[in-house]
């Protein structure tokens, strides 16, 4: 049975929050404006893509019968919030615990592109959403609304499933190649290939470039 603890909801609001707040900060810079305008945006779009990353990791951590537990790392916290002063985010505001005895890499690298491959799946969830919407953008507020969150959602999902699949450390990538170097290299090459799209072409033009417009 999937179980969330009271503990785990608080470290993942608080971690939902800062994570916010340094996307915010990182897209912004001190333009307290800008910030308190972009900021619900990004959180549609970190929310969906923080929560259900790390529910991701939890989800597969109990169908093998592990018990699993979010954590919260008050270190990256602030080195997310540091970061994104110099228009980035160091995302580690916390982490799926899975308690075993023995686990095989095998298991533990499903176990941990489980995050990433959530990630992709709501990048390119949100990129036809703002597909299918941009026509009626121009004229349509609401329309305008949805796109931009799927234009954010996009680009945070992204770059969330890049990050964590690199092969750094204790990040997901790590376990991902112990367990298997060509599934990695195909899923950290198509997030990373998402994310430069985003950064380079930017989602509006990548919506123009799908619809001919």
């Amino acid at each position: 049975m999937f179980k969330v603890t009271a503990s785990e909801i608080r470290d993942l609001i608080i971690a939902f929050f800062v994570i916010s707040l340094s996307f915010g900060i990182a897209n912004t810079g001190r333009d307290m404006n800008a910030l308190m305008m972009i900021l619900p945006p990004i959180m549609v779009g970190v929310g969906l893509g923080f929560i259900l990353h790390e529910l991701g990791h939890k989800f597969v951590s109990m169908k093998y019968g592990y018990w699993a537990e979010f954590k919260l790392w008050p270190q990256g916290l602030i080195l997310a919030l540091v970061t994104s002063f110099f228009g980035f985010v160091f995302a580690a505001p916390g982490a799926v615990y899975t308690y075993a005895n023995y686990m095989s890499d095998e298991i533990n690298g499903k176990i941990s592109i489980a995050g990433p491959i959530v990630n992709i799946i709501l990048a390119i969830a949100f990129l036809i959403i703002a597909t299918i919407v941009y026509r009626s953008a121009f004229t349509s507020e609401t329309s305008l609304l949805i796109f931009v969150i799927c234009s954010l959602g996009y680009s945070i999902n992204s770059f969330l499933a890049a990050f964590n699949l690199l092969p750094i450390g204790n990040l997901d990538g790590s376990k991902v190649m112990r367990w298997n170097i060509g599934i990695w290299f195909v899923t950290i090459a198509i997030a990373g290939i998402m994310t430069a799209l985003s950064m380079t072409m930017g989602v509006e033009n990548m919506v123009r470039i799908i619809i001919g417009f």
